[in-house]
């Protein structure tokens, strides 16, 4: 094992792959020729790696808002599910076909990345976190000079503090580029990757991007999977809620500036300024205004009281001059705003940010009545939201995948070309609500019964046994002869098949007196 600064390396046995494609990944890397650097430092030329820490700034500033908050945190709560007495997330090795105690061993060192994450506790802040900016970094550290222990701490990295960097070593073959080999490696800088102010009077300018190179093995990174039009660039689950999140902020400020424009009812001074000139025209009606015009205002922060009449506002009357020949001084009234109750356009906005959030309306609605129903009555909204939940419990199972990699292959229980037979076969399962999936299975299981009892009659002529077992009662083989047996020993107990007659205990004779037995009646004379 190479062990390298601040970090560690892992020894595969990799061969080099030449293929005139790059890799596709969804990272987010830099991608960069192999020119080699001094002492590990990457400088940033075209300024590109300040996109992902501007992003996640963005969808932080977005999580703040109400309606996206009440949004993330239905999505969280119906991820991640934290009960007592059951572990949050599980590792089903069912389908690896590997001793038992080869599996024991991978689920002790599974359930010691839990522990090390304290994920029973802070499983839902590290969801979020991973939601919200669409991306997650943890520095594994390990003790160098022991890594059979495995590993020792997670500390979370600030995504917008490290980028990953792909080095590309790339030859040419009648002027098509050949990739040969590929060096992936992080780079930390504790200043971040982006814009900073260089002083408080200036305005923001680019910051000069070095860092410190950091190995591969040494960082688990998961990201959302999701990378913009070019793929230099990973976006996160609220990037497309950033338009109507816009556009719903623009219509909330224009209706609540016209609600207070319109609300109150103003007046209107026709003055007849006859033949004045204008300059006198517009001092005249000044006077009048000051005249019949009394605003005073108080001043909170030096306690005086200011004439404030020279100051006109939206709210306030509106005076107008008025010619020789009109119909002379004239005082009507401008009725207020008779639609302010109209918010339809509001809640088309709203509506819109939800969608983009795939978040049924139904459940941000404050009024709507939770009901449990059916599953016959389930939205197609629900349906599609279910799944969706599954997918991001996909993606964000990588992180565990990664862990376990560099836990297992540290303790020695296996090497890389073993771990990458074994992954395909390691299934995470998150708890769900135990209430909800209750209600389910018993609603399942309800309707399979009602399903049996119309269809008795039809069974063994029309249809087998074992076709009802299989296909309606969804019972595998091992299920079907678990099943066979325990019926076989509950018709052999009398207690559950009252059926069975017990034997009847032979009533017992009664025990003659001693010595009557060889006692002969005596003859009548």
């Amino acid at each position: 094992m190479d062990l390298n600064f601040f970090g560690f390396k892992i020894t595969r046995d990799e061969k080099p792959v030449v293929s005139f494609a790059p890799e596709q990944k969804d990272d987010g890397a830099v991608i960069t020729s192999a020119t080699g650097g001094a002492q590990g430092f990457y400088i940033d030329l075209d300024g590109s790696v300040r996109n992902d820490a501007e992003a996640v700034a963005k969808y932080r500033e977005m999580s703040l808002t109400p309606e996206i908050d009440m949004a993330i945190d239905d999505i969280i709560n119906e991820a991640i599910c934290l009960e007592d007495g059951n572990n949050t997330v599980k590792l089903n090795l069912d389908d690896l076909e590997q001793p038992p105690k080869i599996k024991e061993l991978i689920l002790q060192e599974f359930q010691t990345v839990l522990n090390i994450l304290d994920f029973k506790n802070k499983g839902y802040d590290i969801f979020r976190n991973w939601y919200v900016d669409g991306r997650l970094y943890y520095h594994v550290i390990i003790d160098n000079k022991q890594p059979q222990y495995g590993i020792q701490e997670l500390r979370y990295v600030d995504p917008r503090k490290i980028r990953k960097i792909r080095q590309v070593k790339s030859s040419r073959i009648q002027t098509v580029p050949v990739i040969q080999t590929t060096d992936e490696y992080y780079v930390y800088n504790p200043r971040g990757f982006g814009k900073i102010p260089a002083s408080p009077s200036t305005a923001p300018v680019d910051q000069a991007v070095t860092g410190i190179k950091i190995t591969k093995d040494s960082i688990a990174h998961v990201t959302s999977g999701m990378t913009n039009s070019a793929g230099d660039l990973v976006i996160g689950f609220l990037h497309k809620a950033i338009k109507p999140l816009n556009q719903l902020k623009a219509m909330e400020d224009s209706l609540v500036i016209y609600r207070i424009s319109r609300a109150p009812e103003r007046r209107i001074f026709y003055v007849d300024v006859g033949n004045l000139p204008k300059m006198k025209a517009e001092q005249y009606l000044q006077d009048i205004m000051n005249k019949f015009k009394n605003k005073v205002t108080y001043d909170a922060a030096s306690g005086q009281i200011r004439d404030e009449r020279k100051y006109m506002t939206m709210l306030e009357d509106f005076w107008l001059p008025r010619r020789e020949g009109g119909k002379g001084t004239e005082i009507t009234t401008l009725p207020g705003g008779q639609n302010l109750g109209q918010i339809e356009d509001i809640q088309y906005f709203q509506n819109n940010l939800y969608k983009s959030l795939n978040v049924p309306i139904s459940r941000l609605d404050p009024g709507q009545v939770y009901s449990l129903g059916r599953a016959t009555e389930i939205s197609r909204d629900e349906v599609k939201f279910s799944k969706f939940i599954r997918r991001l419990r996909s993606k964000f199972s990588e992180l565990f995948n990664t862990l376990l990699e560099k836990q297992l292959i540290l303790r020695g229980i296996m090497n890389d070309q073993e771990w990458k037979a074994f992954k395909p076969y390691f299934q995470y399962v998150f708890l769900d609500d135990s209430h909800m999936a209750e209600m389910k299975d018993i609603e399942v299981m309800n309707t399979r019964m009602n399903l049996l009892m119309d269809m008795e009659p039809f069974i063994g002529k029309y249809i087998s046994h074992e076709t009802i077992r299989k296909k309606f009662l969804k019972q595998t083989e091992e299920d079907i002869e678990e099943e066979n047996q325990l019926i076989m020993q509950e018709m052999q107990n009398p207690i559950l098949n009252p059926q069975i007659i017990e034997p009847q205990p032979q009533p017992q004779q009664q025990a003659e007196p001693a010595g009557t037995k060889d006692k002969k009646p005596k003859a009548k004379k």
